[in-house]
């Protein structure tokens, strides 16, 4: 979660629906090489995408984890399109 310097980046996506593709999966069971081809394809074929990050002065106010939640929540915020429903790629989450 993050690094031991800087901000830390969240990432929102909206994927239309009967979106698969085979080797999308959790971003940390996915080699380099593998989520830079993926961006690529979710780049193009989502509804919707944003990218969100926290300064190393908010993550000191809040700690990594919970800087991470409010990563991904300005992400969400930063969507063009309100999603139905939120599947969060890690352990915790506050509501949104």
């Amino acid at each position: 979660r993050g690094s031991l310097a800087g901000p830390v980046f969240a990432a929102a996506v909206l994927l239309p629906p009967g979106f698969h593709y085979p080797v999308l999966n959790a971003s940390k069971q996915l080699s380099e090489t593998r989520r830079n081809a993926l961006r690529t394809i979710i780049e193009r074929e989502a509804a919707a995408w944003a990218v969100a990050s926290l300064s190393p002065s908010e993550i000191d106010a809040y700690n990594i984890l919970w800087a991470s939640v409010l990563a991904m929540h300005r992400a969400l915020d930063a969507l063009a399109l309100r999603p139905g429903f939120v599947l969060v790629d890690g352990n915790r989450f506050r509501p949104y």
